[in-house]
């Protein structure tokens, strides 16, 4: 019996893009979870906050439950721990080894790759958000407002810290990064409108930091959320400035190796 010419003739060639990108998602996605510092930073840190603030009457929030105005702020501060430095330092150190420079020669496209990065992080976004919402809900938080504005918010701010995150792994040192993440890190969750309101700040340097990205998301969030706002169009139009300006500065100045 004779074989047909071609039955078992090979067809290399690289999968199809989507394929590739779903793939290295979720490559991305296991190695943020299983990395101990990522969820020190993702998980640990905004879970505590939002416990230890809610339970103890250390700063005053103003009127209301303290859990209402702490956990818009802590979900903004889960978006940027994740978006911005998880995604810099993890992103820093993969060009230093040259991870990135051997995936940007694979079949995967450099933009299928950022993509995938970014999927990544949205992944894990919806993962924390799932978990301290449920542990906001038995701390006795009642949320507000549209929920379209709260998705767009979180959208915006997203892509405005993963833009500024990938600009600063693009362009400094790992272990620059991994500094200047972490230090900008620690200021924002002080000055950033978290845990501490915008107005304990004197009014000048409370007007420079309603224009930086976490105030933004914050307070937008705890408009809708808190106050019940429809669609806070000032804070969208702050992130939306910030994630042309990092997103457009990233692919400008990223450097691969």
């Amino acid at each position: 019996m004779s074989i047909g010419t071609g039955t078992y003739t090979p067809n290399p060639g690289a999968a199809p893009v989507g394929r590739m990108i779903g793939a290295q998602t979720a490559l991305e996605t296991r190695m943020l979870l299983r990395n101990g510092e990522q969820l020190l930073l993702t998980v640990v840190i905004p879970t505590l906050l939002l416990v230890l603030f809610s339970g103890v009457d250390i700063i005053d929030t103003g009127d209301g439950k303290s859990v209402d105005f702490l956990t818009p702020g802590v979900l903004a501060l889960a978006v940027m721990s994740t978006a911005f430095t998880g995604q810099a330092i993890a992103t820093g150190f993969e060009r230093r080894y040259g991870v990135l420079k051997r995936l940007g020669a694979s079949p995967l496209p450099r933009w299928g790759l950022m993509t995938a990065k970014t999927l990544s992080v949205l992944v894990t976004e919806v993962l924390q958000i799932v978990l301290l919402t449920v542990i906001a809900f038995a701390l006795g938080w009642s949320p507000h407002g549209n929920p379209f504005a709260v998705l767009l918010l979180l959208v915006l701010g997203t892509a405005a810290f993963s833009g500024l995150g990938l600009l600063m792994a693009g362009t400094l040192k790992a272990e620059a990064t991994l500094a200047a993440a972490n230090l900008v890190f620690l200021l924002l969750l002080v000055g950033g409108g978290v845990i501490v309101p915008m107005d304990k700040f004197p009014g000048g340097v409370q007007t420079a930091l309603g224009l930086l990205p976490i105030s933004a998301l914050s307070d937008g969030l705890r408009d809708v959320l808190q106050h019940g706002a429809s669609m806070p169009w000032g804070d969208l139009g702050i992130l939306a400035v910030w994630t042309v300006l990092g997103l457009g500065a990233a692919a400008r100045f990223f450097r691969w190796e």
